[in-house]
Order: C-alpha cells, then structure tokens, then sequence
C-alpha cells in the first residue's frame, strides 16, 4: 500500500531508540524526511546516519532535553514547516501513591503533557495553512486502564489525551488529524527498566520477570518497535484523513476492555 507520505516531513521525538526510532524508520521508508530529536548525541547521530543510508532520505539531527524551554526552541526552529508531528517521551519513574510530591508531578507533566502541548502550538498552524497535516501522540495503555504503580504516567498522559480530545475536533477541518498511540509492552529500554525492578523485587532473573509478565499479554510476547512504527506511519498516510482523535491500543490484548 502506497501511504502517500513521499516528500513529506516530520519531527519524530525520542527517536534514537524504542518506540520513537520506530516510527522514525518507517516514516524514512516511506520516502519521509526527518527531524530526529533525542538527549544522547551519538545515538542519535548513529541512528541519523542508518536511515540515510538505507532510504535517501534527508535526516536532520537535534540532540537536547525537549523538557526543557531552550530545548524545546532548538527543536521548533529546525521543525518549521513540517508536515508530520511524533511526540514521545519516556514515562516517569514507578512508585507507590505516597512517594510522590509536587516536584515529581511538575516533572512528569513536563515531559508527558505539556511539552508535547507546546510542540502542538507550534507546529499545527503551518498545517493548518497547507490544509494537510498528522499529529501521533505516543501514550501509553494506562490511559485507558491505569496502572498503579505508574501514577505519574496515569496523571500527565490522561492530561495530555484530554487536551487532544479537543484540539483534534477544531484542527480537523483545516486537514490536519491527531490522534494518540497507546503502546502496552514492548521490546525497549522501558520494558528492560520495569522488569528490572520486578526481578529485584522478586529476587528472580530478568528472564523470569520476563516471562511472567509476557504470560499476561494475551498475545503471549512483548510487542516490536517495527510493528508499533507501521502503525504509526498509517495514521500519518493519505489513508487515515478520517481517522480523528483516537486512542489506538497496540498491547497484544492486554487492556481488558470491551471498547
């Protein structure tokens, strides 16, 4: 299937690994020129080079903590214009209800709602003008079914899935859509930090930490950043024009919902 997306551009944030790098990659497959933003240079750099390599594609590189108001600036500037908008951050830290003060929850909504508000506000008016734009939001599951001991993560990105839910239906007829991804499990950096902490809990091995919690997924394994960057890249496509602020699960099965 032809997504239509050849020529276009778009900012991919935290694209040096995980879930981010996989969207990052079949937008380059799709012929899609990027912004990659990310805090480690040399992954980044690395990462840049690989997608150039293998698609054409011209890749430009920001590496800066986009929680931060300069960060933020440095990549609003090399973004002007694009057509496509990935927002993405890694999740607050794991803890009990009475772990957490004022200043966790400052940082969280930070990296969780408000940076990706701000690079809404920046970037969805040149779409708008050019009657053609996609917004993906990568969430989380925990949106729709939270997870206790991520409180942190339940609070910002419920946040920033409520300021979508508004935003989608007015930038809608101007050609632009938003919607938010909501991974379960997988295959990361993320996953390797949650089992971490299970396994020392538990005083199991990583594979057992694994392993249990694969059994819980009905789909019985961790999802894949590949599989997780297609679907991404079909909702950034000429098909999905009618698709409009949603919250698309991709967790093998494991939310436990009837809607």
């Amino acid at each position: 299937m032809d997504l239509g997306l050849q020529g276009k551009r778009a900012l991919v944030c935290a694209s040096s690994k995980g879930l981010g790098l996989g969207c990052a990659e079949a937008l380059a497959a799709e012929g899609v020129d990027l912004v990659m933003n990310a805090r480690g240079h040399d992954a980044l750099k690395a990462q840049a080079d690989r997608l150039r390599a293998e698609h054409g594609v011209e890749v430009q590189t920001v590496a800066c903590d986009v929680t931060t108001p300069e960060g933020q600036a440095q990549v609003i500037e090399a973004a002007q214009g694009v057509d496509i908008l990935v927002t993405n951050a890694g999740g607050p830290p794991p803890g009990l209800w009475s772990d957490w003060d004022r200043e966790d929850f400052i940082k969280a909504l930070d990296a969780n709602m408000l940076t990706p508000i701000a690079f809404m506000k920046a970037l969805l008016p040149s779409m708008m003008d050019k009657g053609w734009g996609r917004v993906v939001n990568i969430t989380s599951q925990s949106v729709r079914a939270p997870i206790a001991v991520l409180g942190l993560s339940n609070a910002a990105r419920t946040g920033l899935t409520g300021y979508v839910a508004g935003t989608a239906r007015q930038v809608a007829p101007y050609g632009v859509t938003i919607n938010n991804l909501l991974p379960g499990i997988h295959a990361t950096d993320r996953a390797d930090s949650l089992d971490a902490g299970v396994s020392a809990q538990k005083g199991i091995s990583l594979d057992e930490a694994r392993a249990e919690r694969a059994a819980t997924i009905p789909a019985r394994r961790y999802g894949t950043r590949q599989e997780f960057g297609a679907t991404c890249a079909f909702l950034c496509s000429q098909h999905a024009g009618f698709i409009v602020g949603q919250n698309i699960l991709l967790d093998g099965g494991a939310t436990n919902l009837t809607m």
